[in-house]
């Protein structure tokens, strides 16, 4: 059986960590495939103590002191594993972490940054040409990313990674599914996203100047962060939602709204997990127009588009309301045909086969 060391923010809580639906996608998919894997993640942020799940019976999960202590002896469990992966955003001392991990990587094991935040994490190395991750790209097998499409792919290949790929978000059916609409989420739109400097904005146009603009609606907002922000009077706070709790809200609101953060949304090809979630779930979605987005969802037929917050409360007040759930019904059809983590699993199986068949072909010659 092959295995994985895999180094991220978190498995167990969503808390301040928008990459766990993508986490518990991708490695319980993984698993299926055949891999054992563990899941090594720091105790920082008040996580641990807003756990959505359990350890899992398909992935081993390691919780290590957030000190340099915790962090050596977890980078020298590396060195057990086929495969070695570190994620971005792990949110403590990432940097001396990946030098560490991928220094206790043994010889044959196929090593891997993950980068869950590409725009960002690119940004920062054209800002800094002093930056940690340079001079590690060049020895790393592959750069997989959470999307971005060929921008991101030609980006990190000029600064000297041997490959990108980009394994896009999806849905996990046993996740993400409808279920009754519950009356503590009812809603005309619902936005669930934490409160972060590149996105702040993007909620005040897309969200809140629709709910000004549309004073009879509903609107809920969840997420963390968002307290002693102004807000119309109909936009009701949720504050930090469960992930327990995302299928009840995306069932119960009449329509779901996905906003991009800024870099995101300017680099295009990055479908939010949001969008995977709320139309796994049935939900009809607004998202903020992105190049890309016909890759996974046909805009007016299986997603609405909105180019700013004029463009959401005419959709809100539209009369084709009725039209709604059969939207929702052919996004879910669309992503369960197309766009599942069985599926980008297999890609990465893929992935890894070939460069596994490189490594014996090396040590052959």
């Amino acid at each position: 059986m092959k295995t994985i060391a895999f180094y991220g923010s978190s498995l167990l809580s969503s808390y301040w960590n928008g990459a766990a639906t993508y986490y518990r996608g991708m490695l319980r998919a993984l698993a299926d495939q055949g891999y054992r894997i563990t899941f090594y993640e720091p105790d920082v942020l008040d996580r641990q103590a807003h756990r959505d799940i359990d350890p899992p019976d398909w992935c081993d999960v390691v919780v290590y002191a957030g000190n340099a202590q915790g962090l050596r002896r977890a980078a020298t469990a590396a060195r057990k594993a086929d495969i070695v992966i570190q994620a971005s955003g792990v949110g403590f001392e990432d940097d001396r972490l990946l030098q560490q991990v991928m220094a206790n990587a043994r010889d044959g094991a196929i090593r891997i940054f993950w980068d869950v935040d590409a725009p960002a994490t690119l940004q920062a190395l054209r800002d800094q040409p002093g930056h940690p991750l340079r001079a590690v790209l060049p020895h790393l097998d592959m750069v997989l990313t959470y999307g971005g499409g060929a921008p991101v792919v030609r980006a990190y290949r000029d600064l000297g990674a041997r490959d990108c790929v980009p394994i896009y978000n999806a849905l996990d059916p046993a996740t993400h599914h409808p279920v009754p609409a519950q009356q503590r989420f009812a809603c005309d739109l619902a936005f669930l996203g934490n409160r972060l400097p590149d996105r702040e904005a993007r909620v005040a146009e897309f969200f809140l100047s629709a709910a000004r603009r549309c004073p009879d609606q509903r609107f809920l907002l969840g997420g963390s962060g968002w307290a002693g922000l102004a807000l119309p009077e109909n936009v009701r706070l949720l504050g930090h939602v469960p992930t327990a709790d995302h299928n009840a809200l995306n069932s119960s609101a009449r329509l779901v709204l996905n906003i991009a953060r800024d870099s995101m949304a300017a680099t295009g090809f990055s479908p939010a997990t949001r969008v995977f979630e709320a139309a796994g779930a049935g939900a009809c979605v607004i998202t903020d127009a992105w190049e890309g987005i016909e890759m996974f969802l046909t805009p007016g037929q299986e997603v609405l588009v909105a180019r700013d917050g004029a463009d959401v409360a005419e959709l809100l007040t539209s009369a084709q309301g009725n039209a709604y759930g059969r939207i929702g019904a052919r996004a879910r059809a669309r992503l369960l045909a197309e766009h599942t983590y069985a599926q980008r699993a297999r890609q990465v199986d893929t992935l890894f086969a070939r460069q596994m068949m490189h490594e014996r072909a090396g040590v052959l010659l």
